[in-house]
């Protein structure tokens, strides 16, 4: 059922469990959702729901880990959580229901903005990563409800990730071994994180949440904390640089305004970061078998292993 419709009964039943007396106008599959399904329950007060995969259910523990650790924090505004259900129980699969955040996805609005509210939009995404990395983590690593096998420095930390995806890549070998040398180079940019923090790791425009009102476009919420890791703050910065930001100098210097200053190595840490990134996108396309992509990522590997 993950990324099928949810049947208007079984929707119905899950709005009982959080508001028992409201009633059920529409059921709307909503965008984003690459692993789960996620829909809108539309009622007197919508919620939403987000249904995972068997082979996915951890992510559900991460959600909701980061979800309330995040609120604990004052950090937001994210989906409050309101009913967590495992698989078997009402569904075959596990679910949780979080409060609706007003707004739309930037990424449906963002190509008719013009550069100063491109700015001020990136400007409340960088103070929302700022607040998001002031919450420290023990080591570094993916995380469920904790960091799991947390590696005790960052250079450890990121050798491991390149291994894991160049494993799990292959297409061109002479790319590989491109890719292989750029960090090989630069390994030594990794023990400039000296503590990891918590990163959100996907903040990207599908992912923030905007609304127009009198005074012009403003950030509403964020949301999908399912690939979040504990790790260097700037594999964040690089994140959003490489899905979004991708070379607009008016969403850079609103993001670096909010966020506030960095390292004076950020831009090369924030390179190799990117280039991981990349790397591991061509993985995860390669695996649920959207090869259609594969050709434009590679080319963008090639070209940021060209750069100076």
């Amino acid at each position: 059922m993950s990324n099928a419709e949810l049947p208007r009964r079984a929707a119905e039943a899950i709005l009982r469990r959080v508001a028992p007396s409201a009633t059920l106008t529409e059921v709307i599959r909503r965008t984003g959702g690459e692993l789960s399904g996620v829909h809108e329950l539309r009622c007197a007060e919508p919620v939403i729901v987000k249904v995972y995969p068997e082979e996915w259910d951890y992510r559900q523990d991460k959600e909701v880990h980061v979800y309330r650790t995040l609120a604990r924090h004052g950090v937001g505004p994210v989906p409050e959580v309101l009913h967590v259900e495992r698989a078997g129980g009402l569904l075959d699969e596990a679910f949780t229901v979080l409060s609706r955040i007003p707004g739309v996805p930037m990424s449906e609005v963002s190509a008719g903005m013009d550069e100063a509210e491109h700015r001020g939009l990136y400007r409340g995404i960088g103070e929302f990563l700022a607040a998001v990395h002031d919450i420290g983590q023990d080591g570094y690593g993916e995380i469920t409800t904790e960091v799991v096998d947390p590696a005790p420095a960052n250079t450890p930390y990121m050798t491991r990730r390149f291994a894991r995806s160049l494993a799990l890549f292959d297409g061109d070998p002479e790319l590989r071994r491109g890719v292989e040398s750029y960090v090989a180079e630069r390994v030594g940019l990794f023990a400039s994180c000296a503590a990891p923090v918590l990163c959100h790791n996907d903040l990207h425009e599908g992912n923030v949440l905007v609304a127009e009102g009198p005074n012009g476009w403003a950030v509403t919420g964020f949301v999908d904390v399912e690939n979040a890791i504990a790790a260097d703050p700037l594999i964040d910065i690089a994140k959003t640089d490489y899905y979004s930001i991708l070379g607009v100098e008016a969403k850079l210097t609103g993001l670096l305004e909010g966020y506030g200053p960095l390292p004076d190595d950020w831009r090369e840490r924030v390179a190799v970061y990117s280039l991981h990134h990349a790397l591991e996108l061509w993985c995860f396309h390669s695996i649920v078998g959207n090869t259609r992509f594969l050709p434009d990522i590679a080319g963008g590997v090639r070209r940021r292993l060209a750069r100076p």
